[in-house]
């Protein structure tokens, strides 16, 4: 399981002592903590990988945006420690879909559902969200089904 890998790998860079990655993994188990609180009080059970990864996708988001801004404030050291991080939050998510694999899921579906139009778009992507949902790049999605439903 992802969380017991993010345990050891804890434990593991304590020893060494590498602050950095240490910092960003107790970083990515408060987050995972926070989640679990928060799913409590929900009546919807979820796979706790699926939860871990949805946590950790959300935190790699975050940490590509924000090295987006540093980088056009020119705050090349923020971006960088940014970097680092994210560097250690991917190495705990799963490989992500290929565009061309993406592209044939979005072909599959739309076949599938019948999808012809923009209008369609809605129930084309939960779909592909319900089906690849951990390993489904969304942004990269979204442009793909606007260019195959226009």
């Amino acid at each position: 399981m992802i969380r017991d890998d993010i345990k050891t790998a804890t434990v593991t860079a304590m020893k060494a002592k590498e602050k950095e990655r240490t910092a960003t993994l107790r970083q990515m188990s408060a987050k995972i903590k926070d989640r679990d609180i928060e799913q409590r009080t929900s009546s919807k059970e979820i796979d706790d990988d699926a939860l871990v990864t949805s946590v950790l996708q959300k935190m790699a988001k975050q940490r590509r945006e924000s090295i987006e801004m540093y980088e056009k404030g020119g705050r090349a050291e923020l971006a960088a420690a940014e970097l680092a991080e994210l560097a250690v939050i991917e190495e705990f998510l799963p490989q992500m879909m290929s565009e061309a694999d993406t592209k044939a899921a979005i072909d599959a579906i739309k076949t599938e559902l019948g999808a012809s139009s923009m209008k369609d778009m809605g129930s084309v992507m939960g779909e592909l969200k319900k089906r690849y949902g951990a390993v489904l790049d969304g942004k990269l999605a979204s442009g793909l089904v606007k260019a195959a439903l226009s």
